[in-house]
């Protein structure tokens, strides 16, 4: 059971705000320790993990061409696109983006959005381009706060879009943790029932990007918007 102690580790680090690159491997450190590895043990897991999920081939060949698109003028066709749709505001924007990457990566396209070949590109500038219609000239702050939620966006629904497609790697995972754990379960369940999951973290955030608006929309007729 001290194998277990990565879980509370994991929470509180993310609960009290702490950099969460810093509070994973503070968890997989006490996880290890717990089950009874040694350090170097641990530190070994760890970069087999990581040389095996890492793709530097195609970080190569992505990053390039979305250097080349923003030379082109990605981001100020894209601002003038939605320069024309006045009805968009920030939060409609985000939550149609959200809406797609989960459904994508619900069906095995993970590789649809991304942070750096879709939200630093394109989404981002875009909500920033609304957000100029919606409360006029903002401050870095809330052009900050705005890209905050862009790629907030992109996260949440693929990290709760992926676990209800049954050939991702995440549904492979949870199933191989239960069946270390004596419970056995097949991928399918574990997609079905990681759908309300999933609907519920696209109705949250959703009510996050409306009170996004809502402060955006006081903020342009001159009022303070409240923190959330």
């Amino acid at each position: 059971m001290w194998s277990l102690i990565g879980i509370p580790v994991l929470v509180g680090g993310l609960l009290w705000r702490r950099d969460p690159i810093l509070v994973v491997a503070a968890a997989a450190l006490a996880t290890g320790l717990g089950g009874g590895l040694d350090p170097s043990a641990v530190l070994r897991a760890l970069g087999k993990a990581f040389n095996d999920a890492r793709y530097v081939s195609i970080a190569f060949l992505v990053l390039p061409v979305i250097g080349l698109a923003e030379r082109a003028g990605l981001q100020a066709r894209s601002r003038e696109l939605v320069g024309r749709l006045k009805a968009l505001t920030v939060g409609r924007l985000l939550i149609a983006y959200l809406a797609v990457r989960q459904l994508s990566a619900a069906v095995g396209m993970l590789s649809l959005g991304g942070q750096a070949s879709m939200v630093r590109p394109l989404i981002a500038p875009m909500a920033e381009s609304v957000l100029t219609l919606q409360a006029g000239d903002a401050d870095r702050a809330l052009r900050q706060e705005v890209r905050a939620h862009a790629a907030a966006a992109d996260t949440v629904g693929a990290f709760f879009g992926e676990d209800i497609f049954v050939a991702l790697g995440a549904v492979l995972l949870v199933q191989g943790v239960l069946d270390a754990n004596g419970l056995h379960t097949r991928p399918a369940m574990i997609a079905l029932w990681a759908a309300p999951t999933g609907l519920a973290a696209f109705v949250i955030h959703a009510v996050r990007l409306l009170r996004l608006d809502a402060r955006l929309g006081r903020a342009a007729r001159g009022g303070a918007g409240d923190p959330e």
